[in-house]
């Protein structure tokens, strides 16, 4: 197989560089302090919440449009395989997350969502770039309603992450994933259709990695302003915006319908969707730039940077890890003070294996049977 070109090298790693910092800002909303003693948002938990989970599954969009044929999406018998190892890999994603959701951490665990995620993009892996941009604009703007008009009919939510004691109960299992959990799969698809377009784009073009991040800047900037606006035209006062600025558990409240206008990390509606899905075009197309211009100036650069932000390379790993440290019984203590022993050990660990070229213990493993999938080949009939 010959050697990827520099543009294409360059690509990979600012995904990557995106992917950790998603990594980084899972870690400081488990971690960190919510609020100050004054009552308003810490710095990190403003930056991060909401906005890290949202750029990993854009990001995870992006990943499924790197082995699908990347600009061109794949056809046929080969779609058909790459299907089949997508499906497999969620299958394995989902399972870990069911596993760590039996840890007493008091995190929200996504993997089983991001599982989920995985299947519900299987029948959009055929488009291009401009038909799944706008799909994903039409479903974060349209999908939240629709949730609305449904979740009353639904069975209220009961655990805060999925585990395996949930599979006794499959009905309600399947409602927490797609409505009400905290991480709604179905309204949470605009993000991974988002990523699956802009996966699709010529990424190693430094105007396309510009202009994801003008629009992507834009879009956050402007659904934050509009939602200001209309929340307070529709009667919600300061205190009110405050409390809920530190977030909701998954979805609003379906007793009136201006929920719809609020932007709150976690609450899933069309302004908090945009938001966060302009907020993760920017960090990846800013990390692409950024790449690309070290690159420019020194090619050992790359490498370096790909050493440093390893960790977005293992991020199935890392996160794992992450959540057993959480555990009581595992070090360091859950103090708030520990979110920079919490970061040290997942870049150490990551730029280890990444400058030994090596995979995440849980990548190879659930990539193992998805790899044999891919290169597998349909035997010719016999005649």
């Amino acid at each position: 197989m010959p050697a990827a070109s520099a543009s294409e090298s360059t690509r990979l790693v600012g995904v990557d560089v995106a992917r950790c910092l998603a990594l980084l800002g899972m870690i400081a909303t488990h971690v960190v302090e919510a609020r100050d003693v004054d009552g308003t948002l810490t710095s990190l938990q403003w930056l991060a919440g909401g906005r890290a989970s949202a750029l990993f599954a854009v990001l995870a969009g992006v990943s499924l449009a790197l082995v699908t044929g990347r600009r061109t999406p794949v056809r046929g018998a080969t779609r058909a395989r790459a299907s089949a190892a997508i499906a497999v890999r969620a299958g394995s994603v989902a399972l870990v997350g069911l596993v760590l959701g039996q840890l007493e951490t008091g995190i929200a665990i996504i993997l089983t969502s991001y599982g989920v995620l995985f299947l519900l993009a299987l029948p959009f892996l055929g488009l291009h770039a401009r038909g799944l941009l706008l799909l994903a604009v039409g479903w974060a703007v349209t999908a939240p309603v629709l949730s609305h008009l449904v979740r009353p009919e639904l069975p209220d939510r009961r655990f805060a992450s999925p585990h395996l004691d949930q599979l006794a109960e499959p009905g309600r299992l399947v409602s927490e994933l797609l409505l009400t959990g905290y991480y709604p799969a179905f309204g949470w698809l605009a993000y991974l259709l988002l990523g699956l377009g802009i996966g699709r784009l010529d990424l190693a073009r430094a105007s396309v990695q510009g202009l994801l991040a003008v629009v992507g800047l834009a879009v956050a900037v402007g659904s934050a302003v509009v939602s200001g606006i209309a929340t307070r035209a529709a009667g919600f006062t300061e205190a009110e915006l405050l409390d809920l600025a530190g977030g909701m558990f998954g979805q609003t409240p379906t007793d009136r319908w201006d929920w719809l206008l609020l932007v709150a990390p976690h609450s899933t509606t069309p302004f908090d969707l945009l938001q966060t899905a302009g907020s993760a075009a920017f960090v990846l197309g800013s990390c692409l730039l950024a790449v690309g211009w070290l690159a420019g100036l020194a090619p050992a650069a790359e490498r370096v940077v790909a050493i440093v932000f390893g960790a977005g390379k293992m991020t199935l790993t890392l996160y794992t890890l992450h959540v057993v440290m959480r555990t009581e019984q595992v070090w360091p203590a859950e103090e708030p003070d520990t979110f920079v022993l919490h970061v040290l050990v997942v870049l150490w660990i990551g730029s280890g294996y990444a400058a030994l070229r090596r995979r995440g213990p849980l990548e190879a493993a659930v990539g193992l049977v998805p790899d044999l999938i891919r290169r597998s080949r349909p035997r010719l009939a016999r005649r």
